[in-house]
């Protein structure tokens, strides 16, 4: 098998389904790929079924197969589930292209993915540009997270950022193919001889800051990340989990897989500066943003939340992200 497409059903089947129309003409072009799809105790009962029925009714089961978990696995889990499985078969695939549910694929987005790592023997981990539903560039590639970088997502003030804009997380999106620090899980392709040497994802942090812990891994154990602008993604970002509804408060589990990312690959030292950074700096944007009048777009509580699970109130140990 040349390339495994793993896909996970979180909320919306329907989304699942339209992903997996979309990859229809890819799976024609590109011979060798198959695609696991795992109901991820989504919560719809009607799921598992109405997957298997459109898998039957558009004739994709030649590469397409559906299984179910009962559990809320997680980004993690889920997809560490279906690697496993893909990389334990008799035909074990050569990439692995974690592909989010609120995706849909352009033509020849895979093939560009899977000729770029062909090419490049260093690569461990490739990206997709990422656009919204009306063709906007999201931010796909980014650079490694810093103090500063935690200051400037917090204080949001113009002077600021120009002057730490070297630093910043989010970076101009490049016109060409080049490596880069991480890019985004919503459309990552990973060689399988990495994933044999680093290990899989950190079922640890449960749901977000794994592309970026992977990516991390993978440059410390001599691999490359790079970014891939040919290949073109639709990403409804957020569809899948509702995080980016800026109306919702940011759960729980977002901000206890960020101390955990920090904790273990940088230390206390750096969890404690970098949460000092972001909540001293978002209380002083909080104040500005009364005497200035301008809007509130921020999730509710996100002060108290920051530091509510910040190292300062919720401790130093490394634990596991609790299952919502």
């Amino acid at each position: 098998m040349k390339l495994l497409v793993a896909i996970l059903n979180f909320r919306t089947t329907d989304l699942t389904i339209d992903c997996l129309r979309s990859l229809e003409p890819e799976v024609v072009r590109t011979p060798g790929i198959r695609v696991a799809v795992l109901e991820n105790g989504s919560g719809q009962e009607d799921a598992f079924p109405r997957l298997q029925r459109a898998i039957a009714e558009h004739a994709w089961g030649a590469w397409a197969a559906v299984t179910a978990s009962q559990a809320n696995l997680g980004f993690t889990g889920g997809n560490n589930l279906l690697i496993r499985r893909a990389l334990a078969s008799d035909d074990p695939p050569e990439y692995v292209l974690l592909l989010n549910s609120d995706t849909r694929v352009e033509p020849r987005a895979l093939g560009a993915l899977v000729g770029h790592m062909d090419r490049t023997p260093a690569a461990g981990i490739a990206g997709s540009t990422l656009l919204s539903a009306e063709g906007e560039i999201q931010a796909s590639p980014f650079r490694f997270g810093s103090i500063a970088a935690e200051l400037d997502r917090g204080l949001r003030l113009g002077a600021v950022s120009r002057l730490l804009s070297r630093w910043a997380v989010v970076m101009p999106t490049p016109p060409a193919a080049c490596a880069v620090d991480w890019v985004s899980g919503a459309s990552m392709i990973l060689r399988s001889t990495m994933l044999e040497e680093i290990g899989l994802l950190d079922e640890g942090l449960f749901t977000y800051f794994d592309d970026l812990d992977l990516c991390l891994r993978a440059r410390r154990a001599g691999w490359e990340t790079w970014f891939v602008p040919e290949s073109r993604v639709i990403h409804l970002e957020g569809a899948s989990s509702g995080i980016a509804d800026h109306v919702k408060r940011r759960p729980a589990y977002w901000f206890e897989a960020r101390r955990r990312f920090l904790l273990k690959n940088y230390g206390r030292a750096y969890a404690a500066l970098a949460d000092a950074a972001f909540i001293g700096g978002f209380a002083a944007w909080r104040v500005r943003r009364r005497l200035q009048g301008k809007p509130d777009v921020d999730p509710p509580h996100m002060l108290a939340d920051a530091f509510h699970h910040s190292v300062f109130r919720a401790g130093f140990a490394l634990n596991e992200v609790r299952r919502p």
